[in-house]
């Protein structure tokens, strides 16, 4: 376990039976430090996890069918984002896959809602990221009422049998809910909208959707109780502090790609040989 951590985070964070309603969006959970001692934690972590991801992607490319897939769900200003950037931006992009999943568009609103998921999951080797993903089909969904009540029920049966095929077909899973305060939200948004390298971040929608935020809750509430499993856990994030939430999903991967107990791939070729004709050239 990593210094400053009181209890692995897999067990902190680990869904169980908390309600959404009551969760403290500011603390930290199992994490013992300050901002500084966990920024200062996040950049030897992110060492540690960069070299992991490379063996994974190096496994991949010899064979290794397994990848790990990393799904972030939150409300808006949530932080997804940052952990792109400060997390998974850490690691060989080669090895990345990143998708974030927007409305559906014509030819994917034809399909399933499962389809457009299936298309993008990780190939062997791959660390793959979901910035938003097939939850969406179960939140706003079922906040805005786009589809009838009897659909959107289906589908959390749905997403556990999709999800149990993605697993037993060798990518780990990891699911992270990420919550903020109401009031955190509003100060993010306020910062996008007084510092001109933000407005592209800013959508008039945001404000919008605050107004539906105890729908949201709801909703949230369903989806960890009807769709956390052992093949695909969830996480939930308090993620007021955006130094913790970043250091979290980093223990989080660093737990699932040590899990997979990678080591480098032996070569496949003769090294001395190889090393004979080098020098003869």
């Amino acid at each position: 376990m990593a210094k400053n951590w009181a209890q692995p985070v897999t067990t902190a964070l680990r869904a169980d039976s908390q309600r959404i309603a009551d969760l403290d969006t500011s603390s930290t959970p199992g994490f013992a430090g300050d901002k500084q001692q966990g920024q200062t934690l996040l950049s030897e972590r992110g060492v540690v996890l960069s070299d992991l991801q490379e063996r994974l992607f190096a496994n991949g490319r010899t064979g290794d069918k397994r990848s790990v897939l990393l799904v972030l769900q939150g409300m808006d200003t949530a932080g997804k984002g940052g952990i792109v950037r400060h997390v998974i931006g850490s690691v060989d992009p080669q090895g990345v896959d990143h998708t974030s999943f927007g409305v559906p568009t014509e030819e994917e609103k034809r399909h399933d809602f499962l389809w457009r998921i299936r298309k993008r999951l990780p190939v062997p080797g791959q660390l793959g990221v979901f910035d938003r993903s097939h939850y969406e089909d179960v939140l706003v969904a079922r906040v805005h009422e786009l589809v009838p009540r009897a659909e959107w029920e289906q589908r959390y049966d749905k997403i556990n049998a999709f999800e149990r095929e993605v697993a037993d077909a060798g990518t780990t899973i990891v699911k992270v809910a990420m919550f903020i305060s109401l009031d955190e939200q509003k100060r993010r948004l306020h910062e996008r909208l007084e510092r001109a390298d933000k407005y592209w971040k800013f959508h008039p929608g945001d404000i919008t959707e605050r107004g539906y935020w105890p729908e949201y809750q709801k909703a949230y509430q369903a989806v960890l109780e009807r769709t956390n499993t052992d093949y695909a856990p969830w996480y939930i994030l308090p993620a007021d502090h955006k130094w913790y939430a970043r250091l979290a999903v980093t223990e989080l991967l660093i737990d699932a790609l040590t899990g997979l107990g990678l080591d480098w791939p032996p070569a496949d070729f003769d090294v001395e040989e190889q090393l004979r004709r080098l020098d003869a050239s």
